[in-house]
């Protein structure tokens, strides 16, 4: 069984940005602000990246529903949409992160920073978590729209 080519690719710039979340909370720790920054942008970037293989995928090829038992599709079905709506959230904290930290509203970006990385770390896991399931450890089911694959019709 091989895995597909654009969740694998799409699945690693996930990876790819909660590294560099890690790595520029390290910066900030060591007081490197412009480092830090560069990098947090550079996070940014990579999960733009992630969202247009994603988004592009969806439109133009439609989603994967679960393949693996029966009796863990609920857990399945559970799990990913805590995956979406922490991913969303995620998203959302990131943006309000990054713009704060670049229009030097550092009360907001000091408080929102670090919840936003912990968000982003969990969106990481749980990303890597939906894809193994998907591919890796279960065949992937049918690829279908995203509604159908979330509800499983």
């Amino acid at each position: 069984m091989g895995v597909p080519i654009l969740p694998t690719i799409s699945t690693s710039f996930i990876v790819i940005s909660a590294v560099l979340v890690a790595i520029g909370w390290g910066l900030i720790y060591k007081r490197k602000i412009e480092a830090h920054k560069k990098v947090m942008l550079a996070a940014g970037v990579a999960a733009s990246i992630f969202f247009i293989i994603y988004a592009s995928r969806t439109i133009f090829i439609g989603n994967t529903s679960f393949g693996g038992p029966e009796e863990l599709k609920g857990y399945y079905t559970f799990f990913l949409v805590f995956h979406i709506v922490l991913a969303t959230v995620g998203a959302v904290f990131g943006l309000v992160s990054i713009i704060t930290g670049l229009k030097t509203k550092l009360t907001i970006h000091r408080r929102i920073g670090p919840i936003t990385s912990i968000i982003w770390f969990f969106v990481a896991i749980t990303g890597v978590a939906v894809y193994l399931l998907l591919y890796v450890i279960y065949e992937g089911g049918q690829t279908t729209s995203l509604i159908k694959a979330i509800l499983g019709f």
